[in-house]
């Protein structure tokens, strides 16, 4: 699975959430949150709802939720029950025109302000309650939540940590530069959570969605650390930051060279070898496989480079 873009919409904008698969990003994110008026939440909600459970919604790309922060248990009670008849009762639920988990076309959730495991777990037990998968995007975005980052990717639900640059700073009081460096350590302890948790990491928005060129460059740099895609605001920002996140034509063709000059080794029983005079470790063999893997994923190879 691809998760390279992740696109928010805001949830009370139906026009853009059904709009919203026309855009080639990976992941679509429809906002009960940040992108939400407190006045309009309810407006929102039975937005939000009114998309999910249209059969003809029915896109490629992977679709979540953003909860409020506060009320979450309030956003998927909407979603699954927004006459109140069944007490969001889930799967088993039914009657008074309800919808349940099983109704929505809706495959994780996205959980802002996470700073414990633990809210991972009661969100994803909410969402299983009401017959949602539990599956969680979790949102790290304070101090208290980078800190944890590392339990948090190991919450069974979590899926994917997504950093968050702007809430932490205004949580720090930090001031936000053009170069990032106040946020670059807390941004390396994310993708390293992440990738020791074992799930995606998604880096943080770029919120000029005019700039594209410094878009370009900074997605860039999140894929060197190690980021599996990046978050977008605007339509115009996917194709730069999937194109930031899929390997290149040579990448990929270094990457197959060194699994054939790999298997060409083993064959031989011999432990070096060299591919173009560059000595091939384990290291570089486990980079090479994962290039081939997000070139599978991103649909331009056909497999993932095993050998």
């Amino acid at each position: 699975m691809s998760r390279r873009s992740l696109l928010f919409s805001p949830g009370d904008r139906p026009d853009l959430m059904r709009k919203a698969p026309e855009t080639d990003a990976d992941v679509l994110c429809f906002d009960l949150e940040d992108a939400v008026a407190p006045a309009r939440k309810d407006d929102a909600r039975e937005a939000v709802r009114s998309v999910l459970s249209d059969p003809a919604f029915d896109p490629d790309a992977e679709v979540c939720v953003r909860l409020s922060a506060g009320e979450p248990d309030t956003d998927l009670d909407a979603l699954v029950d927004p006459n109140g008849t069944d007490g969001g009762s889930g799967r088993d639920g039914g009657g008074g025109g309800s919808e349940t988990g099983d109704d929505l076309r809706l495959d994780a959730v996205m959980l802002p302000k996470v700073e414990a495991a633990a809210a991972v777990d009661r969100v994803a037990d909410s969402c299983a309650d009401r017959g949602i998968d539990p599956v969680v995007f979790a949102l790290v975005e304070t101090a208290e939540g980078v800190l944890a980052a590392g339990d948090i990717a190991s919450a069974a639900a979590t899926t994917a940590l997504v950093f968050g640059a702007e809430d932490l700073a205004a949580d720090l009081g930090a001031t936000r530069t053009a170069e990032g460096t106040e946020m670059l350590y807390a941004r390396e302890h994310v993708v390293l959570a992440a990738s020791a948790g074992d799930v995606d990491a998604l880096d943080t928005v770029h919120t000029d969605f005019t700039d594209e060129a410094g878009l370009r460059e900074e997605a860039e740099f999140a894929a060197t650390l190690g980021y599996d895609g990046k978050l977008a605001i605007h339509p115009d920002q996917i194709d730069p930051i999937n194109g930031a996140f899929t390997p290149s034509p040579d990448e990929i063709a270094w990457a197959e060279a060194v699994l054939d000059a790999r298997d060409a080794a083993d064959r031989a029983d011999r432990g070096v070898f060299a591919v173009d005079g560059e000595m091939i470790d384990a290291p570089l063999v486990v980079q090479a496989e994962r290039v081939l893997e997000r070139a599978a994923a991103a649909g331009i190879r056909g497999d993932d480079g095993d050998g």
